[in-house]
């Protein structure tokens, strides 16, 4: 009789409660539970992006948690790096392995594969953007679909950044961005994982936002991003577009009251954690839905 699968995926938006659904599966296994979130990994951030708490923490072995400074910038490909070597070490010795989180190209990394896509100069991408805007979407896409079909009719409406990006790596490369991808592997071997969605209803979904982020104001968050932008750090790193820190800085300096900016973030947390829900329905059918 085959053994279950020793690697869980679990993925979902956030505020729908997959952490808790992590803790409680390692505490009732023994899992090791890797972080999967991009925001999750830097140390600075703990309340605004809803790390697991000290106290949770200790029920069960946590990795890859507040490992990063904010002015260190980590990639999907050094992520991937970091939780396949966690995970092939952890396998070895037949233990089981829980990875939770909301960033979709992690996952994506994990059972499809990295593309060695390479890098799109600045100047490329500025022309692309520009002629974007000066047809309009429809034409765009028709102009994506002349050169590279899948990425055309795959990329949802409305989605400009992955538009450009598409174009722009066919227009650097001359190989279509689909092509690059269809030639990757995945870093988990098919069979060696399972994978399930947590997807709520979404006014439920909405509703622990809001009650998320008001949790956080009276947890600390200010004082969090008030010594985070003390620090002056280039606006550009992933930290520092952390969800919350825009809205939160605007506060600090004035230019929003507190009802304001707390509104502002329980807006921008429901938006994003809508993406998500889109992201997760469209990237992983064949996932189990909790």
């Amino acid at each position: 009789m085959s053994q279950p699968p020793l690697v869980t995926l679990i993925a979902g938006p956030t505020a729908s409660g997959k952490s808790a659904l992590a803790l409680k599966m390692a505490r009732e296994t023994g899992a090791v539970i890797i972080n999967a979130d991009s925001q999750q990994l830097y140390a600075d951030l703990r309340i605004l992006t809803a790390r697991p708490s000290v106290q949770e923490e200790a029920q069960a072995d946590h990795r890859l948690y507040g490992v990063a400074d904010a002015a260190d910038a980590w990639s999907v490909g050094r992520w991937s790096r970091a939780a396949l070597d966690l995970v092939n070490a952890l396998t070895a010795e037949r233990r089981p392995v829980i990875l939770v989180g909301g960033t979709g190209l992690y996952f994506t990394a994990l059972t499809r594969g990295l593309a060695d896509i390479p890098a799109v100069p600045n100047e490329v991408r500025d022309q692309v953007e520009a002629e974007y805007l000066a047809v309009g979407e429809a034409s765009f896409r028709a102009r994506l679909a002349e050169v590279d079909g899948p990425a055309a009719r795959s990329i949802e409406r409305g989605d400009r950044q992955r538009l450009i990006r598409a174009m722009s790596v066919h227009a650097a490369s001359g190989q279509a961005l689909s092509q690059w991808q269809a030639e990757t592997t995945p870093l988990l071997p098919p069979g060696s994982w399972t994978g399930l969605v947590i997807e709520p209803d979404r006014q439920r979904l909405y509703d622990n936002c809001d009650q998320r982020v008001d949790l956080m104001m009276e947890h600390g968050a200010l004082d969090e991003v008030r010594a985070l932008v003390s620090r002056n750090l280039s606006p550009a790193l992933p930290a520092m577009k952390a969800v919350g820190v825009r809205e939160l800085s605007a506060l600090i300096k004035g230019e929003l009251s507190r009802g304001q900016a707390v509104d502002a973030l329980k807006q921008t947390t429901r938006n994003y954690a809508k993406r998500q829900l889109t992201w997760f329905r469209n990237q992983t059918p064949g996932w189990r839905r909790v």
